[in-house]
């Protein structure tokens, strides 16, 4: 099978197995928006993303590492397990006597009552991370699929039963997905045979020493990202401001804000597990550069085709995943969903380059051009969210992402050269966010003007995009 073939069937597995199981949880946002408040919803997106900051720590990137090693046939895979096994249960012992001391800081007082069970979120989390990695490194892709959907499935079934069953609120959440992943952990491990792949005798210091130096620089970048993506919340948070509401609620509103962008995520993320394993197993072909050009062609277009779809049906998605009839202030939350679409893209974009530094091993440029995103989206939450509140957080986001995206489409390049038309992207970033503009304003006739505009990108960018599905249909 030739690799644009190959790249298109991963795609296709993986989005049998994760697209449908995806949007279950994003409906689930409605099981949520109707028992559990703002205040407290503030409380579990914080939750969310403080496990997220804690994971890469002390699994010590193995979300990296694991696949880049378990893929290399240069490595025994009993080792790369056993040795992957071993780093991360250590981690996760110094996770759970490190956690709840976290609650003690001010910044994370919402840890509170809280502390014990993130830890465990964390770990069964974590573990599910490292069957699945495997799996996916022995290229058992349609497993890893399937285990997909079954854990989406269990976690539907654990949010009715302690959310809307137990009314449980945000500890119900916590225990839904704790035993989504550990069951998902479970079903790999058994049904993989993953038990004769662990030994300790067939733990490698050298492979330890292999691995820490491919994820050392990770670990930063992976913490940074999240940072970027936390401190949106810990401002709104923790900041106040005589001119705009802030505080928990707000919190939990930027968090629905998300669910629309989240699709753009899920796909991305669906393409990008594909697309790692494509450019990995390719990297030493001779029209490498090539094939990244037309790859990377095809998946600009289609997610900004899909971003202006996604702005042209925001309101009405959002009303829908978000009700309000319980809790009013839900009503306002698709005026910030635009600009967070946007940002999607190009956290999509992103991570689509930060694989070159992942597959060639320049890992320590991944690390400098995620500080630019950090440190852009700390000063400019700083200066925006006491004055325009939860827009303030949301422009904050876009900003940072679309200048790590500058500095690595000038850097990546350099590793792996292809051709990128920078007019074409700037036009159609002009573009969106004339649309998010269109959103927030509500001008007369707007919801026309939206559907001119969607017609306007997809016409824009049709041809780069049919280019390379042509690309894969004739070979």
């Amino acid at each position: 099978m030739n690799k644009y073939k190959k790249l298109a069937s991963n795609t296709m597995i993986f989005a049998i197995g994760t697209f449908g199981s995806k949007i279950l949880v994003i409906l689930l946002s409605r099981l949520y928006a109707r028992h559990i408040n703002s205040y407290d919803s503030g409380i579990k997106d914080n939750l969310e993303t403080i496990a997220l900051f804690l994971q890469p720590i002390f699994t010590f990137a193995l979300q990296e590492y694991l696949i880049r090693f378990g893929l290399d046939r240069n490595y025994d895979k009993k080792k790369i397990f056993s040795t992957s096994a071993c780093i991360t249960l250590t981690g996760m012992a110094a996770l759970i006597l490190i956690v709840p001391a976290l609650r003690f800081i001010p910044i994370f007082d919402f840890l509170t009552g809280y502390s014990l069970m993130l830890a465990i979120y964390v770990c069964t989390s974590s573990l599910r991370m490292l069957c699945a990695q495997f799996v996916r490194s022995r290229d058992m892709v349609k497993l890893y699929a399937v285990d997909g959907i079954i854990a989406t499935l269990t976690l539907l079934i654990f949010s009715y039963l302690f959310i809307a069953g137990f009314k449980m609120g945000v500890k119900g959440f916590l225990l839904s997905v704790i035993c989504s992943d550990l069951l998902s952990a479970l079903f790999l491990y058994f049904t993989a045979n993953l038990g004769s792949f662990f030994s300790v005798k067939h733990f490698s210091i050298d492979i330890v020493k292999a691995m820490m130096k491919f994820a050392l620089p990770l670990i930063p970048t992976i913490v940074m990202w999240t940072v970027t993506s936390m401190s949106d919340k810990l401002f709104l948070t923790n900041m106040r401001s005589d001119r705009v509401e802030l505080g928990l609620s707000a919190t939990g509103i930027y968090g629905y804000a998300n669910r629309i962008p989240n699709l753009i995520s899920m796909v991305s993320t669906i393409f990008f597990q594909a697309w790692n394993m494509s450019a990995i197993t390719e990297n030493d072909s001779a029209d490498r550069g090539k094939f990244y050009q037309s790859v990377y062609s095809a998946y600009e277009s289609i997610l900004f085709i899909a971003a202006a779809g996604l702005i042209m049906i925001s309101k009405p998605i959002t009303n829908f995943l978000v009700p309000d009839d319980n809790f009013q202030e839900y009503s306002v939350v698709y005026v910030y969903t635009p600009v967070l679409i946007i940002a999607a893209i190009f956290m999509a974009l992103n991570q689509f380059l930060g694989g070159i530094y992942s597959v060639t091993k320049h890992t320590q440029n991944s690390f400098w051009t995620s500080l630019v995103a950090c440190v852009a989206n700390l000063i400019l939450n700083w200066a925006m969210i006491p004055v325009i509140g939860i827009h303030g957080a949301a422009i904050a986001t876009l900003m940072s992402y679309y200048l790590c995206f500058w500095a690595r489409i000038i850097d990546a390049r350099y590793y792996v050269p292809f051709k990128f038309e920078a007019i074409r992207s700037i036009v159609n970033t002009g573009i969106l966010v004339v649309m998010s503009i269109i959103v927030i304003k509500a001008p007369p006739l707007w919801g026309v003007w939206l559907v001119v505009i969607f017609a306007a990108v997809t016409v824009y960018n049709f041809k780069p995009m049919m280019a390379t599905v042509k690309k894969v249909l004739n070979r």
